[in-house]
């Protein structure tokens, strides 16, 4: 090991993987087929596609098919290794972690030292692990081997008015050194409540309990904390959000991103010690206070407005996954993380800092910061995920009406044993791996379509 008073150098990520299903739903037919106005999930909410899971895919085949394919597409040995952190909500085991399943991967490369576990807070359980992670490697406990962060879910909702912002995705990303995405050491804040603004207490099902009004305004309070936090650990009296040069946030869903930007512009107002210089032509809103605007119209239209510009330059290009695929939990602000990654040209990105707000409902929120550095690293890691667009395009649509039959079954079997998932391998990437069976003792099996 190295001189351990030195910290590793630019501790971060140094691959991504990103995977999603085969299978999706427009939403424009979606909106038809549920008899609802055109536009309220295309534009009212910012949706264009969702992906979603048949009965062959489980949170395990998804982590196993993110692994695999991180390993395989960066050259990379099982024995290089070290730890893996994963992030889920999507539970189908009480006790036995994702984390035990995917170390079948590491059989043949005997390598069974290897550190970490699970972590569960809805949305926010991807990145606890990713932090979990880099304490690992800046820690007396890391042995320069390269930790692995899974966040994946297979996101769900009974049918209504929530079942549109549904998704399925994840990803993995490989943690270390030298990294071109380097996380700012010292730059992170955290707000966590407790809160019943979207929880799963039912564990025969895997719908959620929602409260939406509720868990918008979580979201936007977690917003608020984190970024004044934030602000001052910068140590920038003068900080404000346009001094990132992007800023990507958790998308339950795409409108609320929009939001949010602008919200952060609020933010940038009300926290402003001096109001009457930089913003005289809002003096009639001088002793408004955050908390009490989280459904102001008035006020959310006006920074939309003033904000147009900052979320075209800054947040836009981060969702295209998020508008395509859907909201995918723990692994939906890394998707827009490489959204923004593989929409920017490459010579674009060196230099750039990147803002990343992370929310999980109950509630657990942070907000941390990434500098990009140019070099082979970032040519590979960009390399590796240039081709989303393509696969994107590459997918199946569903009907509505199928769509609607797959989720109704999948519901109906989803504590089944034994079982055996009827749906054809037809309707999966080559490469995925897949559920093959339950036995009477729910031990499930996987195999990989080749």
């Amino acid at each position: 090991m190295g001189d351990s008073n030195k910290w590793p150098e630019d501790v971060g990520i140094l691959a991504i993987e990103f995977i999603f299903p085969k299978e999706y739903v427009d939403q424009t037919e979606l909106e038809q087929f549920d008899g609802v106005s055109a536009g309220k999930y295309t534009i009212g909410l910012g949706q264009k596609e969702m992906g979603f899971c048949s009965d062959l895919e489980d949170i395990n085949s998804l982590c196993l098919t993110a692994l695999n394919k991180l390993i395989e597409n960066n050259n990379l040995k099982y024995e290089d290794i070290g730890r893996i952190d994963v992030g889920t909500e999507t539970i189908v085991d009480k006790s036995k972690s994702v984390k035990t399943v995917l170390m079948d991967l590491f059989k043949d490369s005997g390598n069974f030292n290897i550190e970490g576990l699970d972590t569960t807070n809805a949305c926010y359980g991807g990145t606890a692990a990713l932090f979990n992670a880099l304490s690992w490697i800046e820690s007396s406990y890391w042995d320069e081997r390269l930790a692995v962060v899974i966040a994946g879910d297979i996101a769900v909702y009974a049918k209504g008015n929530a079942r549109p912002t549904g998704g399925a995705g994840a990803v993995a990303m490989l943690i270390g050194p030298h990294a071109p995405i380097v996380v700012e050491r010292g730059l992170r804040s955290t707000y966590m409540a407790h809160v019943y603004d979207f929880y799963k207490p039912d564990l025969t099902s895997e719908y959620p309990i929602v409260d939406g009004q509720l868990s918008i305004q979580c979201y936007l309070s977690a917003l608020d904390a984190c970024y004044k936090t934030y602000r001052v650990k910068t140590k920038d009296p003068e900080f404000r959000i346009d001094k990132l040069d992007a800023m990507v946030f958790h998308s339950p869903y795409c409108k609320l991103v929009q939001k949010s930007s602008a919200r952060l512009l609020f933010n940038d107002y009300v926290l402003c010690p001096d109001k009457q210089k930089y913003y005289p032509e809002l003096e009639h809103l001088k002793d408004v206070k955050l908390e009490d605007t989280y459904f102001d119209r008035d006020i959310e239209k006006l920074f939309l407005t003033r904000g147009q510009k900052v979320f075209d330059t800054m947040t836009k290009k981060s969702l295209l996954l998020a508008s395509r695929v859907g909201n995918m939990y723990t692994a939906s602000v890394y998707s827009c993380l490489a959204s923004y990654l593989t929409t920017t040209p490459a010579d674009e990105l060196p230099g750039k800092r990147i803002g990343i707000f992370s929310y999980g409902s109950g509630l657990a929120s942070s907000m941390y910061s990434v500098k990009i550095k140019g070099g082979p690293h970032l040519d590979k890691l960009i390399n590796s995920i240039c081709n989303i667009t393509e696969k994107l395009d590459s997918r199946k649509k569903v009907s509505p009406r199928e769509f609607s039959d797959i989720l109704q079954k999948r519901a109906e079997t989803l504590h089944d044993a034994p079982f055996t998932p009827s749906t054809s391998t037809d309707t999966l990437f080559p490469g995925t791996w897949y559920l093959s069976h339950i036995d009477e003792k729910h031990r499930r099996k996987y195999a990989r379509k080749t």
